[in-house]
């Protein structure tokens, strides 16, 4: 069985168990380790997991190369899901401050803050070309390390918690999106979840849906297909 066909049969088990207070020890353990696959081992404390097949062997000019137009970068795929991970787990299932800061963006030598949705071709490749990766793991690791706590923290009751208005207002005081129509529609798409929702989208699915995208580019990338852009 394929990993993405191993992974839609967890989905389809937790879709089904996470809202159900007497189920909710196993639906629990069950998005945790979901979870802790996506995430370097570094962070989820285990064997080798998907994150860390995408960047094994990754050299630091291939984070910031796309292969066709209808690509993106390895770069952008990893700060993609990780800042909408930032975002919802914070500010919206835990209604706390998000992990990325003034000093992070210093770091990771970018001023971009929101998710990416609505990048251009160009600006994809002036990002991933700016952005350091040993950084954006770090700040990967840090991200998965707080929504590992958060998740541990959650009850059952709080599966079916509304996402509050007041909490979507603030990814856009905090430019997590920006008002392009191909990434302000996220608040629209997150406001109508409750936290179950959340956990199980973005924060399972999505993850995998865009690390085996990464793996499409490492791939094309090592088969010496003509680059895009580089």
């Amino acid at each position: 069985m394929s990993i993405t066909s191993e992974w839609n049969v967890k989905q389809k088990q937790l879709k089904e168990i996470i809202r159900k207070p007497e189920r909710y020890p196993d639906a629990q353990e069950l998005f945790l380790n979901m979870h802790q696959s996506v995430h370097f081992a570094e962070m989820s404390k285990c064997e080798e997991t998907l994150m860390d097949q995408l960047w094994d062997g990754l050299e630091r000019n291939e984070f910031a190369i796309m292969p066709t137009e209808k690509d993106v970068t390895i770069a952008w795929d990893i700060w993609h899901i990780t800042r909408i991970e930032d975002l919802t787990m914070n500010l919206l299932v835990n209604e706390s401050e998000q992990v990325l800061n003034s000093r992070w963006l210093s770091r990771l030598h970018t001023q971009v803050t929101d998710t990416g949705n609505a990048m251009t071709d160009d600006e994809i490749m002036e990002f991933s070309k700016s952005i350091d990766p040993v950084i954006l793991k770090e700040y990967r690791i840090a991200v998965g390390a707080k929504t590992q706590e958060i998740l541990k923290n959650l009850k059952a009751e709080d599966m079916k918690r509304k996402i509050k208005r007041e909490d979507l207002a603030r990814i856009r005081d905090v430019q997590g999106v920006t008002e392009h129509p191909e990434s302000i529609w996220l608040l629209d798409f997150w406001g109508k979840k409750d936290v179950a929702g959340i956990i199980l989208m973005p924060i399972t699915r999505h993850q995998l849906v865009h690390i085996n995208e990464g793996s499409h580019i490492k791939e094309a990338i090592r088969r010496k297909n003509v680059f895009y852009r580089i």
